[in-house]
């Protein structure tokens, strides 16, 4: 008996540790994976500067190429493009060149497809659905069960004239790994949570989110 016992606290102590350690490795994971994208796509142009300061600062060149340094600076050159990428979008000049850049991707068959796409989801993601709320909760797989979907836009059925939506829905803990589905506007029910909320809801299981949600609220009489 007190050996069972004493297996038993191991194995909590266990599970405690697991439950410490989880959210720090969770957390190196996603930090590693972004690390190391940002570095692989800067790592040419530090490759590059290496090779033209190599003639008269050979030791600086040395050091640039070793992996650890070349990951690093490789990694804050991508930042900074971006930070000076996201300064330019604010100033008129950098509209413009954005505006001549996107002319000519548009012209590229096949890439121009996944840049129209991509940045369609992404403006379509960052505004309010003909001003109505955009995270709500569908009927799934009962009417007394609800799963957190997020309307895509809003459509009309050809026969009826009903309004209908497209609603995404997340599945956890990958929020990329959902599907669409179009169901009546009036069988959504409207929540007043954010984006971030949602998806913050959806990746972490549902741990993190606000305390309160409208449950039974129906969609259309949350419209303005």
């Amino acid at each position: 008996m007190a050996e069972h016992q004493r297996a038993s606290f191991h194995g909590r102590y266990l599970f405690i540790g697991l439950l410490t350690v989880a959210p720090l490795l969770a957390t190196w994971l996603i930090l590693d994976f972004l690390f190391s994208h940002l570095a692989r796509i800067g790592r040419p142009a530090v490759v590059a500067l290496a090779n033209a300061i190599r003639p008269h600062f050979a030791e600086l060149a040395d050091i640039l190429m070793s992996p650890a340094t070349q990951s690093t600076v490789a990694a804050l050159l991508v930042l900074l493009l971006l930070y000076l990428l996201g300064w330019a979008a604010t100033r008129v000049i950098g509209r413009h060149l954005i505006r001549h850049f996107e002319m000519i991707i548009t012209r590229v068959p096949f890439v121009n497809t996944i840049y129209l796409n991509v940045k369609k989801l992404l403006v379509v993601v960052g505004e309010k659905p003909d001003g109505r709320q955009r995270v709500v909760l569908i009927d799934f797989p009962s009417p007394e069960m609800k799963a957190i979907g997020v309307v895509m836009r809003f459509l009309r059925d050809a026969d009826t004239d009903e309004e209908l939506a497209a609603v995404y829905v997340p599945t956890s803990p990958n929020p990329t790994s959902g599907y669409v589905e179009v169901l009546p506007v009036r069988s959504l029910t409207s929540t007043d949570w954010t984006f971030d909320q949602a998806m913050g809801f959806v990746v972490t299981g549902g741990s993190s989110a606000p305390d309160r949600i409208h449950y039974r609220q129906s969609a259309r009489s949350a419209a303005p």
